[in-house]
Order: C-alpha cells, then structure tokens, then sequence
C-alpha cells in the first residue's frame, strides 16, 4: 500500500458524481487529483510535475478525451494516459488509442478492480519509461563526451608527436651545439606536453572505473608526497611554494582521489604563473578536523576571466593556450570529488591570482 500511496493520479471528468466516486474508490490507495473540465486538469498538471498517470472521460463537453491528452501531449508527455469510454464500437477505440497515444481503455461502467489494475500497470510503464529516458540521457552524454574526446585526444596527442618529429627533421642538418640545445630542450617541452596528457587521461580513467578503498588518511603523508612531487618544480620554475597541515582526529577517505585532487590543483597554480614577475607564489593548505578535510591551494598567477568560471570543470577547458594542458585536470578533479562526496569552491582574478577550496567529509 505505501508504494500506490506514491503513485499521483489525476483523473478528468465533467461528471462530479464519477469524481466523488473516484476519489472515494481510491483516495487510500493512490493520491488522486481531480478535474472536472480540461483547463482546470491543466493547472494541476502544471502545478505537478509527479503526475504519474492521468485517466480521462471520453465524453466531455468542451473536447473529448483523446483530444485532450492530444492537446497536453506535447507539454506532458511523461504521464500514462488511460481513456475511460462508453464506446462498443472496437474500431472508434482503437482511432482513439492510436491518436492520443493511450496507454489502455477503461469501459463503462468500470469496476474498482479494473481501474486498480490499469493504474498499476500503468504506474510501472511509466517508472520504465522515466528510467529509460533517463538511461537514453547518460547514453547521449557519454556519446557526446566520447566524440569530443575522440577529436581531442587525436589532436592534442598528436601535436606534440608531429613537433617532435619536425625538429629531429631540422636536427640532421645542424651543426652549431647552441641550435642543438635549443632543439633538444624544444623536443622536451614537446614531450612534456605528451607526458602530461596521458597521466591525465590515467587520472580520468583511474577515477571512473576505480573502486573507492576508503582507508585511514595522514595527510601528513599526502603532504610529503607533494613536497616530493613540487618542491624541485618550485625551484626550477623559481617559485615559493608555502605548505601547511594540520589534522585533528582520523579521517577516513579514498587515498587515491584526495591525491588527484590535490596534485592536480598543485600543477594548475605551478603551472599558470605570470610570466613579467619574480614574486611567484603557491600555497597549499590542509586541514582535518571536526569530521571533514579542508584544502586550499592558491596561487597569485594569470588568474582565471570571470566569464570562464563556470567552465573550469568542464572536459578540455584550458585556462591558457600558452601553457601545457590537456583540458582534463580540474574535470578531473571534480570527478573524484563526486565520488567521496566533497565540493570544491573557486575564487579568481585576473593577473591576480587563484584560489580553490575544497571540502571533503570523512567517510
């Protein structure tokens, strides 16, 4: 009885007699709604969005019934339409059906047991539906994302091959070891870009097809770890780089995820520096108490435009493209942000610098 209890029904009738007797039949049962002509059935189908299934009268005095789940169609097609008919004639029924795409038809005098029936049945085809909508939904995501990946990666990866392979061109007919130098440290900068794409593409497929290991957390650990990861990067990109931790209590999380978050927003605010200064900064903060970890990394480089902020976590956005990037780096971090159920804040400025603030609770 609880699951009819969520079923909302609306039932259209000019009859105020079937409607008394309607919602007498079967107010316990479902949440019925009613209407005694089809523009008051419209407001409730505009206040309600939950209707499930709507049963109409076929004979009505301003349109009929099928002309009226004709008319709401377009608008609503979500909820099950049943038609309740006094017609004998099987082929009128069926013209009927096909023209308001009917669910199924009730004859008069109809019994409770019939109405009860069809409402279920038709209860469970829209479930069915909304979940196959739903699926076709995600499917057509995971297609579009698929195409765009597949343009990108094609692009991106082969950039960098193609340059490579352009200066070793150029390198079999140089003599002087300065043009050399110049060409290998070209050939590396080439490389990295290549380099950090694919970590980036194994960062994204770590996060979508890994399981969550939720262990104990130090994030004195993960502090070390990007101490080992950035504290070179800091020196030879000549930037400070300020760390702080603290952590009261245990926290308990997905090891993995908290590290690709934090390294990815670690590299972005290394990496997007202001080139015309010498007053270049990254500060990673990290704090664990009262049940949840706060991190902040902040930088005071080129910033991120206003009108950008809103796509910063989207597939392939670049903040810059003068910097190696692949575009999959704060995707990816709100990916894994999902997963272990945190949020993450962003505050910038252009030439001014940016902040990311992200809060994961302990699981």
């Amino acid at each position: 009885m609880d699951s009819k209890k969520k079923i909302k029904v609306l039932y259209v009738d000019d009859e105020s007699n079937n409607l008394i007797s309607f919602k007498a039949s079967f107010r316990f049962d479902y949440n019925v709604l009613l209407a005694n002509n089809t523009d008051e059935a419209l407001k409730h189908l505009e206040a309600n969005s939950d209707i499930s299934v709507i049963l109409s009268d076929q004979k009505m005095p301003d349109m009929t019934g099928v002309e009226f789940f004709e008319k709401i169609r377009p608008q609503y097609p979500n909820p099950i339409r049943i038609l309740i008919t006094g017609y004998t004639d099987i082929e009128s029924v069926i013209n009927a059906i096909n023209r308001g795409h009917v669910f199924r038809y009730i004859k008069k005098p109809w019994t409770d047991v019939d109405v009860q029936s069809a409402i279920d049945e038709a209860h469970k085809f829209y479930v069915t539906t909304s979940m196959l909508a739903l699926k076709n939904d995600e499917l057509q995501k995971a297609y579009n994302e698929l195409d765009k990946f597949a343009y990108s990666a094609t692009h991106d990866m082969r950039g960098p091959i193609l340059s490579v392979l352009g200066i070793i061109d150029l390198a079999k007919n140089a003599d002087d070891i300065e043009d050399i130098k110049e060409m290998i440290e070209m050939m590396e900068n080439a490389m990295l870009k290549l380099d950090n794409y694919i970590q980036n593409l194994h960062d994204h497929y770590s996060i979508r097809r890994g399981e969550l290991n939720i262990t104990e957390i130090d994030f004195n650990d993960i502090m070390k770890d990007m101490s080992d990861l950035y504290d070179i990067t800091s020196k030879l990109k000549n930037v400070s780089f300020d760390k702080s931790v603290s952590q009261e209590g245990k926290f308990r999380s997905d090891d993995i995820s908290i590290k690709i978050i934090v390294n990815n927003l670690l590299s972005n605010a290394f990496k997007y520096q202001r080139k015309n200064t010498d007053e270049k900064n990254v500060k990673l903060d990290m704090k664990v108490s009262n049940g949840a970890a706060v991190i902040v990394v902040e930088d005071n480089g080129i910033g991120i435009p206003e009108s950008s902020l809103d796509q910063v976590f989207t597939m392939f956005f670049r903040g810059s493209n003068d910097e190696i990037g692949s575009g999959f780096g704060l995707y990816n971090v709100k990916d894994a942000l999902n997963k272990i159920n945190g949020k993450i804040e962003v505050q910038s400025k252009e030439n001014s610098g940016t902040t990311f603030k992200v809060i994961i609770p302990s699981k």
